[in-house]
This record gives structure tokens, C-alpha cells and sequence, in this order.
């Protein structure tokens, strides 16, 4: 008999909607293909996000997206492909959603806070509809875990599901995005350890060698 895998999720946390890469590409004389489909009634949120974010946020999806895993009987209204992004008002939202430069507008104007309420509420409401339709997966967080912004949230619904890869302890932002993308390539899943009661800040690790096949 094949040994039972555990379905696995992922939460990815959301991009800067109101730092200089999103102003570029809200710009009315923007004329790169993501701002023309922006302006044309929308964009997928993934690719939005990776835009803005650069490195890191494309290292997250196409992570997230090679090694998410089926959750059996589950709703796929709820859970898409098992990959999911924090968004700054609208709770969890799947990489395919289509984004409007009016949403875009309204993430910038949302703190990623614990004392907001615009942004916590739709967290909170969102997660707890994916707790109860996979009980039974792992919950894999890909941002930072240092700060309580997600963790405090997150944990106190998923308990010790919620995860996230060890090596990320140390790591900022660039590294964890190159990092990520050197595992899709490599076709080899970091490990991941609870979010609770885990250590996660720690001494900075050596640089990554050069990505095979990147300049």
C-alpha cells in the first residue's frame, strides 16, 4: 500500500502596493504589457505581485505552485491549487485572482498591522474557512516570521500546521526569493519546522552561489 502524503498549502505573504514599483506600473503612461492589461480591466494577482515585489515574491509563487499538494474532497472553490496570497484588506486570495487598479489602490491604503482591523478581520475570516476545509494539511508560510504581523494570526487558527522552511531563519527578503527558486530548479522541498514555539531570527547564512543558467 502507498503511504498516505499530507496535503500541503501554502500562505504567501503580499507584496508593497504603494512603494515605487507599483507607482510604475499604476502610471497612465505605462505602456508595458502588465500596466496595458491593468488598465484594460485587470491583472492575476500573482503576476501583479511579483511585478511589485521583484525576486522574492516570484520566488515564493513559483515555489509555492511546484510543490503545493492536493487536498482530496476538498471544495476547489476554497482551495484553487493550494497556494495562496495574504493580501492587505481582502483575507487569502489565489494567484489567479484578477486585480483591478482600484484594488491595488485600496491594498496600499491598508496597514499590515495587528492593530488594523481592515487588514486582520478579512485574515482572520479567511483563514478560518481554510482551517475547517483541509484539516488535515499543512500550512506552509512563505514571509517573514520574525514579526507577529502574520504569525500571531495565523498560529492561533492553525496551531503547530502552520510551518514554514527552516532556512529561511537569518535570511532577508532577496536571499529567501533566490533561495526558493534554486529549490524549483533543484526539484528538492526545503524542510519545514512550526511556526510555534520554533527560534526564527538567527545569524545570517553564506551567500547563495549563482543561480545554473542565470546572468
Amino acid at each position: 500500500m502507498v503511504p498516505a502524503v499530507t496535503p500541503r498549502v501554502f500562505l504567501l505573504s503580499p507584496a508593497n502596493c504603494g512603494g515605487p514599483r507599483a507607482r510604475q506600473l499604476l502610471s497612465d503612461r505605462a505602456e508595458f504589457d502588465l500596466a496595458v492589461r491593468l488598465r484594460s480591466g485587470g491583472a492575476p494577482l500573482g503576476e501583479i505581485f511579483s511585478f511589485v515585489s521583484g525576486l522574492y515574491f516570484r520566488g515564493k509563487l513559483a515555489y509555492a505552485l511546484r510543490y503545493a499538494r492536493h487536498v482530496d474532497g476538498a471544495d476547489p472553490g476554497i482551495l484553487d491549487r493550494g497556494v495562496f496570497v495574504i493580501t492587505p484588506g481582502a483575507g487569502l486570495r489565489s494567484p489567479e485572482t484578477i486585480v483591478t487598479r482600484e484594488a491595488i489602490g485600496s491594498f496600499a491604503r491598508v496597514g499590515i498591522s495587528l492593530d488594523e482591523p481592515a487588514y486582520r478581520r478579512p485574515l482572520e475570516a479567511a483563514a478560518g474557512v481554510l482551517a475547517k476545509a483541509a484539516p488535515d494539511a499543512d500550512v506552509v508560510l512563505l514571509g517573514s516570521v520574525a514579526s507577529p504581523k502574520y504569525v500571531d494570526i495565523l498560529v492561533a487558527i492553525f496551531g503547530e500546521r502552520l510551518l514554514f522552511p527552516a532556512a529561511f531563519v537569518g535570511r532577508g527578503d532577496m536571499s529567501r526569493g533566490g533561495l526558493m527558486l534554486r529549490h524549483v530548479q533543484s526539484g528538492v522541498e526545503l524542510d519545514y519546522i512550526p511556526v510555534a514555539g520554533s527560534v526564527r531570527r538567527g545569524v545570517r547564512p553564506p551567500k547563495l552561489t549563482p543561480l545554473v543558467g542565470r546572468r
